[in-house]
Order: structure tokens, then sequence, then C-alpha cells
């Protein structure tokens, strides 16, 4: 479908140019994970809360200049803590779509995106890593994604139904818990020494 693959492509750039700093320095901040999933709920709640009127309710009906936008909002998903679904959907039914094709077109958008961003995470990574490692990564990726296809039809029918809010509150629960835990998490002292253990073990010889 050529709408999938226009929309894999902007999360496909993006993702190569800021693989390093997304890796190296987002993904070291566990405070912004927490703080992006309170933002990501609350923003759903937003747009559920939202009176919209589909235009679009088909994905093989989708524009591409809509597939194009949804794609660029999918690259909100390169901040951790931000949902990948999540982004696409909320801007897929900014733009005028019902719930049940946004979570549709969310789903199949995510093989490709799933696909190119294991591929070279993979490629990146391949000199820390043995056959076996490798074995291990790409059956644990087979069986994440079969398991998808398999709840994707319950998903869809759930979103439907009762919309986002369930997602929403979750992940605001979950980013509130994570802030509370680090604010309380105290990091073990390095670095000190015990003067007095030391000098004992020194001085130990010596009186022998």
């Amino acid at each position: 479908m050529a709408g999938i693959l226009l929309a894999f492509l902007p999360a496909a750039f993006a993702g190569v140019a800021l693989h390093d700093i997304i890796k190296t320095i987002l993904f070291e901040s566990p405070m912004l994970i927490c703080i992006m999933l309170i933002v990501g709920g609350v923003i759903l709640l937003w747009i559920d809360s939202l009176a919209l009127k589909p235009i679009h309710t088909d994905i093989m009906d989708y524009p591409l200049s809509l597939c194009l936008k949804i794609g660029i909002f999918q690259c909100l998903a390169l901040i951790p803590g931000t949902s990948r679904s999540g982004a696409t959907i909320a801007g897929a039914l900014l733009m005028g779509t019902d719930k049940r094709s946004a979570a549709e077109f969310s789903f199949f958008l995510a093989m490709p995106t799933m696909a190119g961003a294991f591929a070279y995470d993979l490629y990146k990574s391949r000199h820390l890593l043995s056959m076996d490692d490798v074995s291990i990564i790409a059956a644990g990726f087979i069986m994440a994604f079969l398991s998808a296809v398999i709840v994707v039809r319950y998903l869809l029918d759930f979103v439907s139904k009762h919309g986002f809010a369930p997602f929403a509150i979750w992940r605001i629960v979950i980013g509130a818990l994570g802030i509370a835990g680090l604010m309380l998490y105290t990091p073990p002292a390095s670095g000190k020494v015990d003067l007095r253990g030391t000098t004992n073990a020194v001085s130990q010889p010596a009186q022998q």
C-alpha cells in the first residue's frame, strides 16, 4: 500500500539521522520518559473528549497527503516515552479519521516501522552481538509481531466502543508512579573511601 510506505518515510529518515542522539542522550533520561507518558496520556484524553466528525473511515481511501501527515506525527515517537501508535492515532483523528480506521492504519504502519528500526539498530550494534544474540532477538521480534496480529482485531473493536481513555489513564498512572519512584530513589554513594578500614589494612602488616 503506497500510503503506508509514504507514511513510513519521515520516521525512517529522522530515525537514521537522530539515532545516536536518541540512543545515547534521550534514552538516558528516565524522567523524560515518565513526563512523556503523562503528556501523551493527557493529549489522548483531550482528543478523546473532542466532538470530532470523521471524514475518512476506510484506510484504503486515505489520500496520500493524509498518509504523509500521519507519518510526520509518527516522528514524535522518536522521543522516548511517546507512544508510536498514540502519536499516529492522535494525528489521524485530528485530521478527520474515525477511531477504528486510525487504529487500523497505525497497526499497518507499525510493520515497516518496527522492521526498519529493528534492522537498523541491529546493524548499528552488530559489533556487540553474537549470532546467538541475533537469533534470540529475531525470535522475540517475530513473536511480538505475531502477538500483535492476533490482538489487533480485539483492540480495534475495543477502541471503536470505548475510545482511548483507558490507555490514556494507564499512561498517566504509570508516568506518575515513575516520577514518584525517581524522586524517592537515592542513588548509592560512590567514590567514598572508608579511611578507618584503609588505615587498618595498611597498618596491620606493619604490626605483624
